[in-house]
């Protein structure tokens, strides 16, 4: 997008990608994300584990991610927004487990990664590694893919998911793209599109297919497939994207950190 790819609208991982969009390709206003509700993510997901059927290796809690021989795949948070999502709840769990100090934090997070073979480009490439190329005993993964996997391909007879006790409520934002839109004469069509993933009809779909509804009265009525869990936020906790993206993931941020050192 931001070397000039064309679409009227983009749907990404985090809202810090479509202000970079903002900043630095200038297609859309940087307060997008006022113009829909919730913060412009119609639907939210979080992070839970996908293991081998029967969870041989007995993995409960993100405390169990660093024992001895269990291999966990996550795709590399440098070049992956769902990953990010991931290395901030793993935090998340190391900060409340060392009782709320930084250090205790990393340290649990670098241990993470040393059980980490192989670091994809992206979600959809760990999912393969861990699905069809049968690779690591846990893969950290958005609720929505997790239970498309259990879905597809007989899943249910080689998978199950493992909800943690702590996890970050994921919000994939949505938004119209100004200028490519008005370009082409797209704003109207692009505009009611995405106010239509509001509407009970787009609520139902996104739940349909495994993401939360933001809606109240269809969350309600799916309740029974999304487990309750303790969640952390990006913007209570980690000060939202324009904080969290400089301190872990930028270039000498904390994953350099730790990856480095390994």
């Amino acid at each position: 997008m931001i070397d000039g790819l064309r679409a009227d609208v983009v749907t990404l991982a985090l809202a810090g990608d479509i202000d970079e969009i903002a900043k630095l390709g200038k297609t859309l206003p940087e307060n997008w994300q006022t113009r829909l509700p919730d913060a412009s993510t119609p639907y939210t997901s979080t992070i839970v584990f996908l293991v081998r059927k029967g969870n041989p290796k007995g993995i409960k809690d993100w405390g169990d991610l660093t024992k001895e021989g269990v291999s966990v795949i996550t795709p590399n948070p440098k070049t992956s927004g769902g990953a990010r999502w991931n290395f901030l709840a793993a935090w998340a769990y190391g900060l409340k487990a060392g009782g709320g100090d930084e250090a205790k934090a990393k340290e649990y997070v670098q241990t993470l990664f040393k059980h980490v073979p192989i670091l994809d480009t992206g979600a959809r490439g760990s999912t393969i590694t861990f699905v069809n190329n049968g690779q690591g005993d846990v893969l950290l993964a958005w609720e929505n893919e997790a239970f498309l996997a259990l879905k597809e391909d007989g899943g249910k007879d080689k998978f199950d998911i493992v909800v943690p006790s702590l996890s970050i409520l994921a919000e994939p934002p949505v938004a119209v793209v100004d200028k490519n839109a008005e370009r082409k004469g797209n704003t109207e069509i692009a505009t009611e599109y995405l106010k239509h993933l509001y509407s009970k009809e787009g609520q139902e779909i996104a739940a349909k297919n495994f993401y939360r509804p933001r809606d109240a009265e269809v969350a309600a009525k799916y309740e029974k497939q999304f487990p309750k869990l303790d969640l952390v936020t990006i913007d209570k906790d980690f000060g939202g994207w324009k904080t969290a993206q400089p301190k872990f993931f930028n270039d000498g941020g904390v994953f350099d950190q730790i990856y480095q050192a390994q």
